[in-house]
């Protein structure tokens, strides 16, 4: 027998000798328990008590004849559609009853560090999956895609998308690509994210470091609106820069240059090789 499916069988609550024994009897059908026995490898010894567990899952059934008992089956397609029904309840109870003893209040100041760059990535396409009004955010193109899938069905929701696209091949209109793209990215040593969900709880952090990547999730009512500010501010710049007719922009540029020599300390040999790399891409 395929060993592969038992075992993923075993993960959907059968036990070995039941997965054995129903994958048995979907081969040949019906049979009493001496053949099913003999034709799975299960111990004589214990092949009833494993048909009995089996009827009372309702997953095979019991004809019985004047010399002996015959077993049968469900058709697979009946199987997958009890098991999904029972999964499906169990995860809604568990789901319910975890709702209901959460305490929200102990949590809502609570700060979340979350580490690898898998695990944040699958924690952001966790929160754009509940998304129920808007999404901001913060992405790079190393990452769009690994996010593409969520964000799709976000907008297929209704869900009002806006944010900052780092890099050049840009897959959403509801993104602005940062302006001076290859100067920003030669800018940059790191590579960070935010993401904000219906104005009520975030993800920030860096995400470039493979394992090492760290970021923290937040429902903190002043974290969350900082953020948010943070992208619409960025927004209004880029857009703002983007409407300047080309001299005004050339001088609107020179004097962020500026801001940014005095704040973040570039001389100016640096900002002459950052619009280096801006005007000359590799």
């Amino acid at each position: 027998m395929n060993t592969e499916i038992i075992e993923k069988m075993k993960e959907l609550g059968l036990n070995e000798y039941e997965a054995k024994a129903y994958l048995g009897l979907l081969k040949d059908n019906p049979v009493n328990g001496y053949t099913l026995s003999k034709n799975t490898s299960i111990p004589r010894s214990r092949i009833y008590e494993v048909l009995e567990n089996l009827k009372a899952k309702q997953f095979v059934f019991e004809e019985q004849s004047e010399k002996s008992s015959l077993y049968f089956p469900i058709k697979p397609d009946d199987l997958a559609q009890k098991m999904e029904k029972h999964f499906q309840s169990t995860i809604s109870k568990v789901a319910n009853y975890t709702k209901q003893i959460y305490s929200e209040k102990t949590s809502v100041n609570h700060l979340l560090a979350i580490k690898g760059r898998k695990q944040i990535l699958e924690f952001i396409n966790r929160m754009i999956g509940k998304a129920k009004k808007s999404i901001s955010l913060f992405v790079w193109e190393e990452e769009i895609d690994l996010l593409k899938t969520s964000l799709d069905k976000a907008l297929l929701r209704g869900i009002n998308i806006k944010g900052m696209f780092f890099g050049k091949n840009n897959p959403y209109k509801e993104l602005i690509i940062h302006r001076r793209i290859n100067r920003y990215i030669a800018e940059k040593d790191e590579r960070s994210t935010i993401v904000v969900i219906d104005n009520k709880e975030v993800m920030l952090g860096v995400i470039s470091r493979g394992e090492e990547s760290q970021a923290t999730w937040t429902a903190d009512f002043g974290f969350v609106e900082m953020c948010q500010d943070y992208i619409i501010h960025d927004i209004m710049l880029n857009l703002y820069a983007y409407h300047l007719k080309p001299e005004e922009r050339e001088e609107f540029e020179l004097f962020t240059d500026q801001i940014r020599m005095s704040f973040y300390e570039y001389d100016s040999a640096k900002v002459n090789r950052l619009n280096e790399k801006e005007n000359n891409p590799e």
